[in-house]
């Protein structure tokens, strides 16, 4: 395919950065919206920088003018306004629009296996899912009514070597290098899809400037799903032990912790696996290419060399043992 002109709102994050560099490596000629550069994740040098905060219509006008693109790939909206206010700037000016919404909209819990597509649309546990949920529900109308390109993209747990994927983030590896034990939700058999960045960002951007796929929906993760048991048992053997894994409920958890309800319940505590057919077809060179066990490396020689990473949340340690206490007694 021929170059293109891509915009990326948002193109410093966990998902985003990788997206970026695949986009122009293939060529295309790639400007970023962003409010600014990110130390964390720089912007490769052929990347167009746009300063503008989304947020501000005066401010977008500025950075963007009258420009028009063959790609926008939207990662920073999150309410149905966020997205109205993308159709009113957008329309007549872009052949595609790419909407990042996420996997966490599917029907919780889930009463088929594997999620397709197709799997209803519902989640009473998460906010964030049901604000998604709605702003699909805007995007696919403005389809429907008035031909505006959308493209939907539901990621799964997407990472990169910033990301802790476990309950308690760095708390984790402070307590299994402490020789102390570590919770686990459930009773860590559960499987779920956790997705490298730069896997994900084969499979986005390979759907750039496709008409075929305008109205459609794809859900994009690797095809490894791993228990947590093993996700957290990688993380120790990267961080060079091995972990003592203790199994709370997702309720207890909930109880001594409330603000881990919504994210237990709306998300981790259900076993996730993906059919991904329409992707790979689409998508052919999609697959996964960094396994798990090789992205916990990379996210414990991150952390280990970046200090301001490793805090440890006394408040947050004090609740995992009593979480234990409950297992305990």
């Amino acid at each position: 395919m021929s170059a293109q002109d891509i915009l990326f709102v948002g193109g410093s994050g966990v998902i985003s950065a990788a997206s970026v560099e695949r986009a122009v490596e293939l060529g295309h000629r790639v400007a970023v919206l962003n409010r600014g550069r990110s130390e964390e994740r720089p912007l490769p040098e052929e990347v167009e920088l746009l300063q503008g905060d989304i947020r501000d219509t005066e401010s977008v006008q500025a950075a963007l003018g009258d420009r028009e693109f063959d790609v926008v790939a939207q990662f920073t909206a999150y309410t149905p306004a966020h997205v109205q206010a993308d159709i009113d700037r957008f329309a007549g000016r872009t052949g595609q629009y790419v909407f990042i919404s996420s996997a966490s909209a599917y029907q919780k819990p889930p009463l088929r296996f594997p999620i397709t597509e197709s799997t209803p649309l519902r989640n009473p546990f998460s906010g964030y899912a049901r604000d998604k949920i709605a702003c699909e529900a805007a995007l696919t109308t403005a389809y429907r009514d008035q031909g505006f390109p959308v493209t939907i993209v539901r990621p799964s747990h997407t990472y990169d070597r910033t990301s802790m994927p476990t309950l308690a983030g760095w708390n984790d590896v402070a307590r299994m290098r402490a020789g102390r034990p570590v919770v686990v939700h459930g009773d860590g058999t559960s499987p779920w899809a956790i997705t490298h960045t730069t896997d994900f960002a084969v499979g986005f951007v390979g759907l750039f400037g496709r008409r075929d796929v305008l109205g459609e929906a794809f859900h994009i993760m690797g095809d490894q799903a791993p228990t947590w048991d093993q996700i957290y048992t990688w993380l120790g053997e990267a961080a060079g032990v091995r972990p003592e894994l203790v199994h709370v409920s997702s309720d207890t958890i909930a109880a001594v912790r409330p603000s881990l309800a919504a994210d237990l319940h709306g998300d981790r505590a259900h076993p996730m696996v993906f059919d991904t057919t329409k992707i790979r077809r689409i998508v052919p060179e999609f697959r996964t290419r960094v396994p798990f066990w090789i992205g916990a490396e990379e996210i414990i020689a991150y952390h280990d060399a970046t200090p301001a990473r490793q805090v440890v949340d006394a408040g947050l340690d004090a609740d995992l043992d009593r979480m234990i206490a409950t297992v305990s007694v």
